[in-house]
């Protein structure tokens, strides 16, 4: 029963930290320019990764889906099943899982090495509430970030949707996009994306409690570098299971 000890502290102790970020967040003094530095932080060095990505899935999936749909006739249904796939369901998950992998070992192998270097005691013998200035505004970057992110990942799916089935059958791009936002109602795309929300919010969490909590000296580093990355793509998949089942109870038209 050892496993489950350590699984049942580690979620009384991630709790505590995001009951912990919850009530500094709206406590002042607030931290904005840590908050803008890190908004830039995981904003602009992520957009990259998420709009080559974003843009490669979307088409591989328009030829996958080609494919079918040419068996049963409906090729012209293309640009609708890449639009609602996009932005219900693939954009959302897999923008918090390259997140997670490229913030999440960020977050908490610097702070890990602060703790391990011991900046973090510096700042506190400053009088310096030092989780209030490293932690907090990382958690709200990242839950300030995903949405956005998402987004872009979202129309560059779209695009290179469009690309890709462009090159087979030379669709106008009028027709293309006016197939793929007829069947997109507000909720396949307000609800999809503002889950990610709570995505961000347990990378920046987790990665955090791994980072900020490392007591192994240098070698606590790379432990909560990949720690970090393992548990937010798990927990990430968790919630995403949970979440969509809560999108299709209140907004039933997302369940195309």
């Amino acid at each position: 029963m050892r496993w489950l000890t350590n699984v049942l502290e580690f979620v009384g102790k991630v709790g505590l930290l995001s009951l912990r970020v919850l009530t500094d967040s709206v406590r002042p003094p607030f931290e904005f320019a840590q908050l803008l530095r890190h908004l830039a932080e995981v904003g602009n060095k992520s957009l990259a990764l998420i709009v080559v990505s974003g843009f490669a899935l979307g088409a591989v999936m328009t030829l996958h889906t080609r494919s079918s749909l040419v068996t049963f006739g409906a090729t012209a249904m293309i640009p609708a099943v890449q639009a609602v796939s996009f932005f219900v369901e693939i954009g959302p998950l897999v923008a918090g899982l390259l997140l997670a992998g490229r913030v999440g070992s960020g977050i908490g192998a610097v702070l890990a090495n602060m703790r391990a270097s011991e900046q973090i005691d510096a700042l506190e013998s400053l009088s310096i509430d030092s989780f209030k200035f490293l932690v907090v505004p990382r958690v709200l970057a990242c839950v300030i970030t995903l949405p956005l992110l998402t987004l872009f990942m979202d129309f560059a799916g779209l695009l290179g949707g469009f690309l890709s089935e462009e090159l087979m059958s030379h669709i106008a791009p009028t027709l293309y996009f006016n197939r793929a936002f007829d069947h997109l109602h507000w909720s396949n795309f307000i609800a999809p994306t503002l889950k990610t929300a709570v995505f961000g919010f347990i990378i920046g969490s987790v990665s955090s409690h791994f980072g900020y909590g490392a007591d192994k000296g240098a070698e606590g580093v790379g432990e909560a570098a990949t720690s970090s990355v393992v548990v937010s793509s798990l927990l990430i998949i968790v919630a995403d299971v949970l979440l969509i089942k809560c999108i299709y109870f209140l907004f039933p038209d997302t369940a195309l």
